[in-house]
């Protein structure tokens, strides 16, 4: 069946564009930015708010800097970031290894306004091309049983799921939720292209998949490492949204790291005025979403 409708790209309406803050992976030996307090999450929310971003998508980290799936160490995060700015919270529940129940407390402790939701499993890899060799690799496990627990889990207090799809197949893979009646319009996807083991990072192939969201569909694309400034401009120009962040790519330009979130959000936001678009505010993405919590 065609996806594809007006609704999914709409050239002149503003741009949300969402700032992941800190992954899981990653750490200040790579890239001095990445925080790892709460007072330092709520610091770099702060500044991707003011260069543009609505929306701030986290990965809880304890104040060592060790990831964490405690919601202790979430709501610290989120009491913190909430005080600082009035930007849309979005939190993980991507892992390995851990339980549904250890995926979802946090939502359902905090009540962010939105979840992510992993659409499906892969394997998931990064490869060093002059060592000839993959520096990790792993299976991320996300079956459909999972999958409709964190949705059912989401739905009971309110919060969006956010659909993370790293392959044309997980698209599909929302159709008997949408079925099921379990996700309800209007829909949000962030389609993540440039990890190994999903789709190749080229713009035909996002154009694939945007053809097969359904209607009432708004994405974003999440472009990783030095993908992510082209495929952005693309995601842009199809009258989509974009997410930038340090969980996704620490550079400005080959060789220029980032200071901050900040300096990631406000090249984002100069390249959806460039096309003659507007970054979206944070009433504008509540309203497009549906949000009903905070």
């Amino acid at each position: 069946m065609s996806m594809w409708t007006k609704d999914n790209m709409d050239f002149d309406r503003p741009c949300m564009i969402t700032c992941a803050l800190s992954g899981v992976v990653a750490n200040r030996a790579q890239c001095p930015a990445i925080p790892y307090t709460p007072e330092e999450y709520a610091a770099e929310a702060k500044r991707a708010y003011e260069a543009g971003a609505a929306a701030a998508h986290i990965h809880a980290r304890s104040p060592d800097g060790a990831p964490s799936y405690e919601i202790e160490d979430y709501r610290n995060i989120y009491d913190a970031v909430t005080a600082a700015c009035p930007i849309i919270i979005n939190f993980s529940t991507g892992a390995i290894n851990i339980s549904t129940l250890q995926k979802t407390q946090h939502i359902t402790a905090i009540k962010p306004a939105i979840g992510a939701l992993n659409m499906g499993s892969m394997n998931y890899a990064k490869y060093h091309d002059k060592r000839k060799d993959f520096v990790f690799e792993f299976v991320f496990q996300n079956p459909f049983h999972e999958i409709i627990d964190i949705v059912k889990a989401m739905n009971e207090v309110g919060s969006k799921p956010e659909m993370e799809c790293f392959d044309i197949g997980h698209i599909g893979n929302s159709y008997p939720l949408i079925d099921m009646g379990l996700l309800k319009p209007p829909y949000q996807y962030s389609l993540i292209m440039g990890v190994m083991g999903g789709v190749p990072p080229t713009v035909p192939n996002l154009v694939r998949m945007v053809e097969q969201l359904p209607p009432r569909s708004d994405w974003e694309l999440i472009g990783i490492s030095r993908d992510q400034w082209r495929l952005a401009a693309a995601a842009i120009a199809l009258g989509g949204n974009v997410r930038v962040g340090l969980e996704d790519n620490f550079y400005l330009s080959d060789g220029e790291m980032a200071r901050s979130n900040g300096d990631l959000v406000a090249k984002a936001a100069r390249m959806v005025r460039d096309q003659g678009r507007e970054p979206a505010t944070v009433e504008q993405c509540r309203e497009r979403l549906g949000l009903v919590n905070r």
